[in-house]
């Protein structure tokens, strides 16, 4: 009987990391992409880099967040030129992140919050945001 749990145990410890790494899977690449301007040729870009990133890497190969904050921040509203993109890329494992310091500006000044798109996670503050991401190994990239 004691082999029997020594050598279940064993089995335990020796697979731990092989199940480990399954249900805890990080990507090789991760990068964070700025926008915080309301061009939309600048908008645009950005979401071409995170379109041409999951072309060479594949898509589950790597996280991208796209974090918009100050006149950006249009870029994730229903009045955004380039809705219909980031409609699409959030349906493609892009992840899109409006600044919460942005929201409540916008608020404080229109007496509304702006409506941001379907699936678009407010963050409490996106410099910071995008901060936290570098320390956690994000690539940065501001187009």
């Amino acid at each position: 009987m004691k082999t029997q749990r020594f050598t279940i145990t064993l089995l335990l410890l020796l697979l731990s990391p092989l199940i480990q790494a399954d249900t805890l899977f990080e990507p090789e690449h991760k990068v964070v992409i700025q926008v915080s301007t309301d061009d939309a040729r600048s908008q645009n870009i950005a979401l071409n880099n995170a379109v041409n990133l999951q072309k060479a890497l594949g898509p589950d190969n790597i996280a991208i967040e796209i974090v918009a904050f100050g006149p950006g921040l249009g870029m994730l509203t229903q009045q955004s030129p380039v809705k219909e993109r980031v409609t699409s890329l959030a349906l493609q494992n892009v992840d899109f992140k409006a600044c919460g310091n942005t929201m409540k500006k916008v608020k404080a000044q229109t007496g509304f919050d702006p409506e941001l798109l379907e699936g678009i996670e407010v963050v409490p503050a996106g410099v910071l945001h995008i901060i936290q991401r570098q320390k956690q190994g994000f690539a940065y990239v501001r187009p």
